[in-house]
């Protein structure tokens, strides 16, 4: 077998040419300014052959379901293994999809439960339990040894009727007593008639006899008969006077809530047997919101207090229906909302039973109309209107005054009450996926069963804890099962099935990572590259993108490409041992690892004019915690994974700016205040979700300079002759894109037992335009040869444009003059479309006091293009905003005005703040991690 993988002549993308071996059985890493060509080696070169070779081995039956491959451009490969990618774009967004149902935990825990679990009445709760008749027999010998015992069996229990017949039946039977109503009869006696409007117990007197183990089998035939006669499976077992209820349902004999045989779909809240049907197994409703319905309890109902009723067309009708309401009630329209009774309140907002007279009168007082009728109250008409209207505009209007509750049915709990009441060690299965994963490790290694079920459950317990115990080990501990994965960050979500891989012991495989470090603190790496060293010593593979400094010396192998990105990239220029790419003179990595260049620490630190003081945060694992954060500066909230960082930042304080500033629907996380909001006018996120979601989604497009070059090409001579407009250049528009296309530049051609194949379009050969459309030149080019440059080359090119120069600046600032103009949306990883983001930030026409909020913007960032995007980031504070950014590299940590550590530790044991100030100030504290590793940095 062959030790190396030996690729020949690379030119995909931008890789000029390259040939190079990589060991076997090794870590290696690729890496390299952002844009030199590490994914397009690493993922689209190497992955994308070991993936194609492997489809091709398959039938052809197999491959149509599997998609095209086509080959990358390359001479050729040897020495491959079947490959698996983990990437940091595949997590699914499905609200449905959890940490544990992505990990297969979720599955097992189903199973456990619906083996083991013991259900609970969720009325009374008392033990259900199901028992066979043999299982009976044993209880009431071993409780009413040599007593007398009589079997009853429960027929009616509580209904109305008059059960004449039954009675018949019974004597029939050759049965001679009842109890009715807790009274003993004979049946040949005279038994007094029933009132059918009544509720009757009614119970059948089945056999009487000595509880002793000679009277086994009379004792099983009269429990047989017993439970035959009951409707509910219930028989009564009277030993003197002490009565004993069985089941041999899963029912509550009380309550009679039934349960029935408990299996594995019970227990999914993507199963219409488990979930709860209010919410569908989702845990959460979108409803009507009253504070966003009535925004401000101190307008008066005449200003206009109810947001939705203030329109133009149907406020006056509205608010002559409130005046009967008010005529009624004995309030006035003139009155504050906050100030008017509950009862009134509650009568405007949900509607009255009674009805109300009122008076309608047309706009000129021409037409009059009196009456009367219940008033449907403001959330009733919201809801029947919601559902009524078919015009899609009117929807989303409405949709601003609603939000994301939890479910009334399952208080967020997902699934139906009798499931939610089988418990194991007094939990039921979605207070355990509650758990953090580092405590349901404990819960699950410290359950106490019986003898019968530690049998059944060992084998699925010992599943469990294995896929715990690999969560642990990539550093995810501070995680709930129940965190739904559209949630994770990028890193999150890749170490989440970097844990799954792990699981399965594969080996012989190749395994392609993208950047596995992101998101983790120093403090967790050293885990996370013993996992990756522990996949690499089952005999597999790993080739890992990467730009963390710790990963890099801890590889077996190192590739550096460069020297620049885009078409100055794709070259090695450096390939060895981590030593020798340190010694090397050409590498710019080698240059940042022997600190011969250093990110610089600032001479002097900026002042804080203002504070934004969030008051008593206590979100998810946050402590009441009041957190100041000081405005005008550039702050870094950092911290061990799990600490709390993302609760604070994105869940309180993003959601709290965004419904104060936009109105926004979307709930923020339990705090009591935010003081200081008042001295700042927006909030941004620039996160890393993708800039659009089909390929016509481009970067020029997304900062706005492609409506400017359109307008360019239509003020040609040659376009205003034919009467052009700017619509003629956009592909979105019929006018002047390739109709055979529709703009797309490729054709997808189905073929019957073949997979879908796509091939450029033959009418505009991939140029998205048609022929006369291109015909229309400036400088020399057409649009499709403008959305072919580089962002660098149109710089040059549109240099004295400068309302485009100004957008594509910007662009080049940030780092990223090495991609296309119009290169599609889809294929651009996440820290590209963060960092245009940025530079559509930057293009905007400032404000100044905009409070911009950054979730670690150096992820896929070399050293190189971290101190670009410091340069950027100081831009933005310069012209008198506050950045925010949560982020673990210490290079933005060390360069930062004010740094907040959240810790101590991840999960329950985090959500304090550890430590606050300048980064000198945090390097001294010796409670912070943080601390600790940034007195190196500095």
């Amino acid at each position: 077998m062959q030790d190396k993988i030996t690729i020949k002549g690379a030119r995909q993308h931008n890789l000029k040419n390259i040939s190079l071996e990589i060991p076997r059985n090794t870590l290696s890493v690729i890496t390299g300014l952002s844009g030199s060509g590490k994914s397009t080696l690493a993922f689209n070169t190497i992955y994308a052959e070991g993936q194609r070779r492997y489809v091709e081995s398959l039938s052809a039956y197999a491959r149509q379901f599997l998609g095209l491959m086509n080959k990358p451009d390359v001479d050729s490969i040897e020495g491959l293994s079947p490959a698996i990618s983990i990437e940091q774009k595949t997590t699914s967004r499905n609200p449905r999809s959890t940490v544990g149902t992505a990990t297969e935990i979720y599955d097992y825990m189903r199973l456990l439960f619906a083996r083991i679990g013991i259900p609970h009445c969720h009325k009374c709760n008392k033990r259900i339990s199901s028992q066979t008749t043999e299982q009976i027999a044993n209880a009431i010998i071993a409780q009413g040894a040599g007593k007398t015992v009589q079997i009853i069996s429960p027929v009616i229990r509580g209904k109305k009727g008059r059960y004449e017949k039954l009675f018949d039946e019974f004597q029939q039977k050759g049965y001679s007593r009842i109890r009715l109503n807790g009274s003993i009869m004979q049946l040949d006696s005279k038994i007094p008639k029933l009132d059918k409007n009544k509720r009757h117990t009614i119970e059948l007197m089945v056999d009487k006899f000595s509880a002793v183990a000679q009277n086994r089998q009379r004792l099983l035939e009269a429990l047989k008969a017993g439970i035959r006669e009951s409707s509910d499976g219930l028989v009564i077992a009277a030993i003197e006077r002490k009565e004993l209820l069985f089941s041999q349902k899963n029912s509550c004999p009380d309550c009679g809530v039934s349960v029935g045989q408990l299996q594995p779909r019970m227990f999914s809240f993507n199963s219409p047997y488990g979930a709860c049907p209010e919410c569908h197994g989702l845990g959460v409703k979108i409803e009507f919101d009253v504070d966003l319905v009535v925004p401000d309890r101190k307008k008066r109902l005449s200003e206009g207090a109810i947001a939705p009723w203030k329109s133009a067309v149907m406020g006056s009708y509205y608010m002559q229906l409130l005046k009967g309401l008010a005529n009624r009630y004995g309030f006035s329209l003139e009155t504050q909302f906050n100030l008017l009774a509950k009862e009134a309140q509650n009568a405007i907002l949900y509607g009255t039973d009674e009805k109300i007279p009122f008076k309608l009168q047309s706009k000129n007082g021409e037409y009059t109309h009196e009456g009367s009728s219940r008033f449907e109250g403001v959330i009733p008409n919201l809801e029947r209107l919601y559902r009524q209207t078919q015009s899609q505009a009117r929807r989303q209007e409405m949709e601003k005054y609603m939000r994301e509750l939890s479910c009334p049915s399952c208080k967020g709990n997902r699934l139906i009450p009798e499931v939610l009441a089988v418990k194991i060690n007094r939990k039921n299965i979605i207070e355990a996926t509650k758990l953090s994963i580092d405590s349901a490790y404990g819960f699950f290694s410290s359950l106490k069963l019986g003898k019968s079920h530690e049998t059944i459950a060992k084998p699925i317990l010992r599943e469990i804890q294995s896929r715990l115990d690999f969560l642990l080990n990539v550093g995810v501990g501070y995680l709930s099962l129940s965190r739904i994965t559209g949630t994770l960050s990028g890193g999150e979500a890749q170490r989440i099935r970097l844990a799954t891989q792990i699981g399965s012991n594969l080996t012989g495989v190749l395994y392609v990572l993208d950047e596995p470090s992101i998101g983790l603190h120093q403090r967790d790496n050293g885990k996370l590259i013993s996992t990756l060293k522990s996949l690499r010593d089952l005999g597999n593979t790993l080739i890992v993108v990467e730009h963390d400094e710790e990963t890099m010396r801890n590889s077996d192998f190192m590739v550096d490409l460069g020297p620049g990105a885009g078409l100055h990239g794709g070259r090695i220029m450096a390939i060895g041992l981590p030593k020798d790419i340190e010694k090397s003179k050409k590498s710019l990595t080698g240059a940042y690892l022997r600190r011969e260049l250093v990110i610089p620490v600032p001479k002097i630190r900026r002042q804080p004019t203002n504070w934004l003081v969030v008051k008593k945060a206590r979100e998810n694992n946050l402590k009441k915690i009041n957190v100041p954060i000081p405005l005008g500066l550039f702050t870094c909230i950092t911290g061990v994974s799990g600490s709390g960082k993302s609760t604070l930042v994105n869940e309180i304080l993003y959601k709290a700016l965004m419904r104060h500033f936009h109105n926004s629907r979307k709930e923020p996380g339990k705090f009591e205040r935010l003081e200081g909001i008042n001295n700042l006018t927006n909030v941004i996120a620039i996160d890393q979700s993708p800039i659009g979601r089909t390929p016509r989604s481009n970067p020029a497009t997304y900062i706005g300079a492609f409506t400017p070059i359109r307008e360019l090409f239509a003020g040609v001579p040659d376009a205003r002759a034919r009467g052009y407009e700017p619509g003629q250049f956009s592909f979105n528009v019929a006018k002047g894109r390739c109709q055979a296309c529709e703009g797309d530049g490729v054709k997808k051609i189905e073929m019957q037992f073949l997979p879908d194949v796509y091939v450029t379009c033959e009418e505009c050969n991939g140029k998205r335009y048609e022929a006369e459309t291109l015909q229309i030149r400036y400088k020399g080019k057409n649009i499709s040869d403008i959305l072919e440059m580089s962002v660098e080359q149109a710089l040059s090119f549109f240099q004295n444009i400068p309302q485009i120069k100004k957008k594509l600046e910007t662009m080049n600032d940030v780092g990223l003059g090495y991609i296309h103009l119009g290169q599609p949306a889809t294929t651009l990883s996440g820290g590209e479309a963060q960092r245009i983001k940025l530079a559509s930030e930057l293009s905007k026409r400032d404000t100044g006091s905009t409070f911009y909020i950054l979730d670690e913007p150096t992820t896929g960032l070399h050293f190189a293009d971290v101190s670009k995007l410091l340069a950027v980031l100081q831009r933005l504070v310069d012209r008198g905003n506050t950045v925010l950014v949560i982020e673990h590299n210490l290079d933005v940590i060390k360069t930062a005005d004010y740094v907040i550590d959240l810790g101590p530790e991840g999960g329950d044991d985090g959500g304090s703040v550890v430590a606050y100030g300048t980064p000198e100030k945090i390097a001294k504290d010796r409670k912070s991690y943080t601390g600790n590793y940034l007195k190196k940095a500095l």
